[in-house]
């Protein structure tokens, strides 16, 4: 049996918690501070003033995936500076999770294989599970300890292809959606703001159904929604933020004690503690749940923008975007072709107003050709409106482009209406993982204008 007080949750932010299993101290997706996906996503709970701390003192990390709300190297840096040796363990995916490693310095990364139990101690073992609809990327985790189960879903689509252990003690999962650009960035036609609306109504509804009939399935004693507390602060992206509605957890667990009236449901606030041992002996127990004091700090509102801003921006002055060329040259690196669809990329302000004097481009990769007007033959056409400072940045340093998709900065028109899932596949989890030799093309620039006292490029901008 557990002891009282024996294992206690603690949620931090997002999708961020702490468990206290005995002597151990496990802690899960640390994104405590700073941006994700660039500059589109902000934490939206404040997290309690000893996370860092808390975070260093743990005893082993799990983080999830790749992405930047989960992987979050600002928080990272701190950990690096003051713990470079904490045991961190990640899933055997396709993509290392870790493929941006020389962000940080930390020397004890272990990649674990899917569905192996990984004992801790005699008491303490978890084992990570990959995702059934994204195996290159997502994964889950089953902590048990002294008998007792707690599993975290997190961002999986289907969680080990939907093998999941019943009657867990602790069920935790995503639950708000609008974790996508699609429609809020997409312009022209049909993409209207009442349709938008209409169309985020109806997947938010279908999303909290889904998350309370996967509850019910799988009838865990006390479920939690949480990594979904992110808001899009930044005052450049209020049209995001207020087109970009949530579910709200409550709504979630609503539903949940409407279905399922025996599964006790938690609401988190930072700081707060669940006693899974008072909990689970009593489910109507108020005294299993510490809430924080009544005068913590709950949500954000000041973000540091202009620190993290400033460092996308200041790629824009990079000496590889004195010379066109590095547009062959990036996508060369990049390595997609033999695809029927002509893409247009417009460097452009905050506003996604373009740029005077920036770049504006045509790649066709059919034949990974740059040509200056559409081709006559049939074809996909999609245009691009990329903030100038996180394109450049992404480019600079070979960043995966969920940050433009995912974090709201670009707006995205096509032509016909298509999603091109190999287009964007490619470019969000399949670029490669050593960044473009900038100095070597920087070397190859300088060996051609020696040679010649024409300009040279490798294409023709638009």
């Amino acid at each position: 049996q557990l002891k009282v007080s024996a294992p206690l949750v603690t949620y931090f932010t997002h999708a961020c918690v702490e468990l206290k299993l005995g002597e151990k101290r496990f802690i899960f997706d640390p994104w405590l501070k700073g941006p994700a996906f660039a500059r589109g996503w902000w934490l939206l709970h404040e997290p309690p003033a000893d996370c860092m701390d808390r975070l260093c003192a743990a005893d082993l990390i799990y983080i999830s995936h790749m992405h930047s709300d989960h992987l979050s190297y600002p928080t990272l840096k701190v950990l690096s500076e003051r713990r470079p040796d904490m045991p961190i363990y990640v899933g055997d995916t396709s993509r290392p999770v870790f493929w941006l490693q020389s962000q940080v310095k930390l020397t004890n990364i272990k990649v674990i294989p899917f569905g192996i139990w990984q004992n801790v101690d005699e008491h303490l073992r978890f084992m990570i599970l990959m995702d059934g609809v994204h195996p290159e990327m997502d994964t889950c985790i089953i902590v048990q300890y002294k008998g007792h189960m707690i599993l975290n879903t997190v961002d999986c689509t289907r969680p080990n292809g939907g093998r999941l252990p019943q009657n867990v003690d602790l069920m935790m999962s995503d639950f708000a959606g609008g974790a996508s650009g699609f429609p809020m960035t997409f312009y022209g036609g049909k993409y209207t703001d009442s349709w938008k609306a209409e169309f985020i109504k109806n997947e938010r509804r279908k999303l909290l159904n889904y998350k309370a009939d996967l509850v019910k399935s799988l009838q865990p004693k006390i479920y939690c929604p949480f990594a979904g507390y992110f808001v899009e602060a930044h005052p450049s992206d209020r049209y995001i933020k207020e087109t970009n509605t949530k579910n709200s957890a409550a709504d979630l667990n609503a539903l949940i004690n409407k279905k399922t009236p025996g599964i006790r449901t938690w609401t988190p606030k930072p700081g707060a503690v669940l006693d899974l041992s008072l909990a689970l002996r009593d489910s109507t127990n108020s005294e299993a749940v510490t809430n924080p004091p009544a005068n913590a700090k709950i949500y954000k509102d000041s973000w540091d923008f202009n620190l993290y801003v400033d460092e996308l921006n200041s790629a824009i002055s990079s000496e590889i975007f004195k010379h066109q060329s590095w547009i062959q040259f990036y996508y060369t690196w990049a390595g997609f072709q033999n695809y029927n669809l002509l893409v247009r990329v417009i460097e452009t302000d905050d506003d996604f107003t373009p740029l005077t004097g920036g770049y504006d481009y045509l790649v066709d990769f059919l034949d990974l050709s740059f040509p200056t007007k559409r081709p006559d033959r049939k074809h996909s056409y999609l245009e691009l409106k990329n903030r100038v400072g996180v394109m450049r940045y992404l480019v600079l340093h070979g960043r995966l482009w969920d940050d433009l998709y995912i974090g709201f900065q670009n707006r995205i028109s096509r032509d016909p209406d298509d999603y091109h899932h190999k287009f964007w596949n490619h470019f969000q989890s399949y670029l490669p993982l050593q960044r473009p030799d900038w100095n070597k093309f920087l070397q190859e620039v300088h060996d051609i204008s020696q040679d010649s006292p024409k300009i040279w490029s490798y294409c023709t901008l638009v």
